[in-house]
C-alpha cells in the first residue's frame, strides 16, 4: 500500500499545531501559507496564515489514518461516502511549485469558469491553472478540486500562454 496525499480537516487555527504534531509521528505533512498584514487601529502586523484555513495535507497510507484521526487539532480526513479522497499528485505538485516559487502568493476563491493557462517560463514554467486579472494584476489561479478553493499567483503576462482542449 503506498502513500498518497489527503486533505486534513482541523480544528480551528489549529493547523500550525496540528501539523507539527503529524510530523512529530513520522508523516509528511504540508500546510501551505502566506503573509499578510493585519490592521488594527493602533498597529499594523505581518502575519502568516494558513493558505486553505482549517485544512492542512497529509501524505500517508490509508492503514495509518487512526493514527493521524488520534492527533490533537486534527478533525477529520475529508472523504466521500465514507472513504477518503485521495488528491491527484499533480495538484499537490502545482500547489508545492507556486508556494516555493518565491511569490507574492494568497488565497484565491475557487473558479469554475475562466481560461486554462500554462506557465512557460520563469520558476513555475509548466504550472497549469485558471487566468484571472485583478485591478491591475495578472494572476493563475492554481485549484484543489476536492477543497472547493485555490491559490492565486502574480505572473507576467507574456509568460502564459492558452491550454485547448481542457
Amino acid at each position: 500500500m503506498s502513500s498518497k496525499w489527503y486533505a486534513v480537516y482541523t480544528k480551528f487555527q489549529h493547523e500550525k499545531s496540528a501539523s507539527n504534531l503529524l510530523r512529530n509521528k513520522g508523516f509528511e505533512v504540508f500546510l501551505p501559507v502566506y503573509q499578510t498584514v493585519h490592521r488594527w487601529k493602533d498597529r499594523n502586523q505581518n502575519v502568516v496564515l494558513p493558505m486553505f484555513p482549517c485544512y492542512l495535507f497529509l501524505q500517508a497510507r490509508l492503514d495509518r489514518k487512526l493514527e493521524a484521526l488520534q492527533t490533537s487539532g486534527v478533525r477529520w480526513l475529508v472523504e466521500n461516502g465514507g472513504h477518503a479522497c485521495e488528491i491527484p499528485e499533480a495538484e499537490m505538485e502545482a500547489l508545492r511549485r507556486v508556494c516555493a516559487a518565491g511569490r507574492s502568493v494568497q488565497p484565491h476563491p475557487f473558479l469554475k469558469q475562466g481560461d486554462r493557462v500554462c506557465i512557460k517560463k520563469g520558476p513555475l514554467a509548466g504550472t497549469q491553472g485558471l487566468f484571472v486579472r485583478e485591478k491591475n494584476q495578472y494572476r493563475v489561479v492554481v485549484a484543489v478540486e476536492l477543497l472547493r478553493k485555490g491559490v492565486s499567483v502574480e505572473i507576467d503576462l507574456q509568460d502564459v500562454e492558452s491550454v485547448r482542449g481542457t
